[in-house]
């Protein structure tokens, strides 16, 4: 058989898309040791199974109508109505791979925008609420957000929004319904003390939290690179360059700064400044020099300690950071592209005017992510409540919730205090003993 040189770019781009998919769904891996390792381990089991909802739920979600609403036909700009269950004419999205390729690429970001919420509300939300919450994500809250920047015929696209692969529509959505889902549901118990000071819930497992962090690090190179579409885009050297780039800076800087700040450097703060930089570099991978990228991440660094305290002092408990991570972080990326891309940003080419939209654009997406997620979590609040009792947070959500612990030959003890101030991160103790 006579092979086209047409064919055979379909082929090499759909083999790229397909190969960037399964690499962005191992980030739910990633996801899923991060948020276990930053946590303690009688809740471990909890944040990974609401993990794995957001991978079954989630993706059966975004096959029904999720996808049709992010990149159906529509006529106003506001949300698509076409392509449910992947049925019907998709020729206006102008693919040169096959619909179902482009379908599972875009399926994995949906479920990594819904498993941001899950680690800001480890250890103490019931699993059923979350996975109600794992469905309308995926179905309605990323989708819509979706449509406004990505579809082509979206209000914030034709407005020339840019976000090559989603610093705004994945990770500030995702963070800010974080915030929201914070608020409604409330602090751990015994997080903040009757004076308002805050006391260390430490992780089990930051070697596992690094671990988890090396693998989102790894994912990302299918994230951004794989946003092109397309294997015979060169653009994808520079994009995993600066992708690249910006976690380095980001997690030097956040190392650094904390050994500055605090004498010592924070392990919790330098893997969540890799990530920060991961985020923030998202939205401008495509359109930035590689000195910018390394500028990006290097202040995601700085912009993840205070985020991090900043939260704690409004009496937001986020066991992860993820509020810090993706909202704070993302936000800042999708703002920076207005200042570094070399197309129109401020300090390539004097004009306002990119900007200005890239600032309208993420407060647009973030108020309608913490919006969304705020309604929702108050009505699943009001119904079937979304938080377990006092006595299940106490046992752990291991046993309360699935009958099983993480760790056989380990108990948890949930009285354990830690005896000295803390460096200042996320997790920097350990939240086990052995058994006796």
């Amino acid at each position: 058989m006579e092979i086209s040189i047409s064919s055979l770019a379909t082929g090499i781009d759909t083999v790229w898309v397909l190969l960037c998919a399964a690499m962005v769904f191992l980030m739910e891996a990633g996801f899923a040791a991060l948020e276990a390792g930053f946590i303690r381990s009688k809740n471990a089991l909890n944040i990974i199974m609401k993990v794995i909802m957001d991978c079954t739920v989630g993706m059966l979600g975004y096959f029904a109508a999720g996808f049709a609403i992010m990149y159906g036909l529509d006529h106003a700009g506001i949300i698509g109505a076409s392509g449910f269950f992947l049925k019907g004419d998709m020729s206006h999205l102008g693919l040169r791979i096959p619909l179902t390729a482009y379908w599972l690429f875009q399926a994995a970001f949906a479920i990594a925008m819904a498993t941001i919420v899950s680690g800001a509300v480890a250890e103490r939300m019931k699993f059923a609420p979350y996975i109600v919450f794992s469905f309308i994500a995926t179905v309605l809250i990323y989708p819509i957000a979706g449509h406004w920047v990505w579809s082509s015929n979206g209000w914030l696209n034709k407005l020339g929004m840019m976000d090559f692969a989603g610093s705004a529509v994945v990770h500030s959505l995702g963070g800010w319904a974080s915030l929201a889902a914070v608020f409604v549901l409330g602090p751990r118990t015994g997080k903040f003390a009757k004076d308002g000071s805050v006391n260390v819930l430490p992780g089990h497992n930051l070697p596992l939290a690094a671990l988890g962090a090396f693998i989102l690090w790894f994912g990302w190179f299918g994230f951004n690179p794989g946003s092109t579409l397309s294997g015979l885009d060169l653009n994808i050297a520079r994009i995993a360059v600066n992708t690249n780039l910006a976690a380095a800076a980001g997690g030097t800087v956040a190392a650094i700064y904390t050994m500055i700040k605090y004498g010592k450097a924070d392990p919790s703060m330098a893997i969540n400044g890799a990530l920060g930089g991961l985020v923030a570099i998202t939205a401008s991978c495509a359109y930035v020099e590689p000195i910018s990228a390394v500028l990006i991440g290097g202040i995601c660094g700085v912009l993840i300690v205070l985020a991090v305290t900043f939260f704690d002092s409004i009496g937001a408990d986020d066991p992860v950071g993820a509020i810090a991570v993706h909202g704070v972080c993302g936000t800042f990326g999708t703002i920076a592209l207005g200042f570094f891309a070399e197309n129109g940003g401020l300090f390539y080419s004097g004009s306002l005017k990119l900007l200005g939209i890239q600032v309208l654009g993420v407060l647009v997406v973030s108020a309608w992510g913490f919006a969304a997620t705020f309604g929702l979590f108050s009505l699943l609040k009001a119904t079937v409540g979304i938080r377990v009792s006092v006595e299940d947070e106490i046992e752990g959500l291991d046993v309360a919730e699935h009958g099983i612990t993480a760790y056989n030959d380990l108990e948890c003890n949930p009285l354990k205090t830690i005896s000295h101030t803390p460096v200042g991160g996320i997790a920097v103790a350990s939240g086990w003993q052995a058994a006796e």
